[in-house]
């Protein structure tokens, strides 16, 4: 079977029952799973490796939401995923009707910056239950799993855009934005200043984008982006 076309059905998954058999001694929800855990702002996000997060979800035990932007979440998603883009949602956010003891799961392409930036936030409004895939979008695509979207069968090339920046950015993230079009991946900067952005992208090399930190924006063509260093 093409796992691609198996959709997740039933409503909103929640812990119910076994919430309580999720929780570490000190009430921690994630502790027991014993993941990798990435900060963002001083929010600690699980990263959930996808064999885990498969089973969760053809299990119908979590629900998904898209961390990217709109156009990709249009192009390519996860059967079944909500729009809800990095950092903050969207105005009459779909999670909202969540209850909040509804396992969420958190991706985006990059392979894990945007998911965690999402996570962060949906963790700080009380949805502890908040896991981003560790491995990202890519990989659940290669593995053939649960697709949908305009472009599920078109082919997506990778490409990675590396650089410098000043060192106090360290920690911060850099951001890569297409112009035309609702497109967004994120990397963290090194405390050297360095950082390494990665995209994939199915759409013309020519098309443009821009690269930045707190509002510091260097522009180009994908082709130029990645044709070198990028200094911001």
């Amino acid at each position: 079977m093409n796992r691609r076309t198996f959709l997740a059905v039933g409503g909103t998954a929640t812990l119910g029952g076994i919430a309580g058999c999720l929780s570490g001694d000190d009430g921690s929800p994630a502790n027991e799973f014993d993941y990798e855990m990435q900060s963002h702002e001083g929010t600690e996000v699980p990263l959930a490796p996808i064999d885990d997060v498969i089973e969760w979800y053809e299990n119908d035990e979590a629900e998904f939401v898209d961390a990217r932007g709109r156009d990709q979440y249009e192009e390519v998603r996860i059967a079944g995923a909500v729009f809800s883009p990095a950092p903050d949602g969207v105005d009459d956010d779909p999670t909202e009707e969540w209850s909040s003891d509804t396992r969420i799961v958190t991706y985006c392409g990059c392979p894990h910056h945007l998911s965690v930036m999402r996570g962060a936030t949906l963790i700080d409004a009380g949805y502890e239950h908040t896991y981003a895939i560790d491995e990202g979008l890519q990989e659940w695509y290669d593995r053939q799993y649960p697709m949908e979207g305009s472009s599920v069968d078109v082919e997506r090339q990778s490409y990675r855009i590396s650089g410098t920046t000043d060192p106090e950015y360290g920690g911060q993230m850099a951001l890569l934005e297409q112009l035309d079009a609702d497109r967004n991946e994120a990397a963290p900067i090194d405390d050297d200043g360095s950082y390494t952005l990665q995209l994939h992208y199915a759409g013309s090399p020519d098309s443009e984008f821009r690269v930045g930190v707190d509002g510091n924006w260097i522009e180009g063509t994908l082709a130029e982006l990645t044709s070198g260093p990028v200094t911001i």
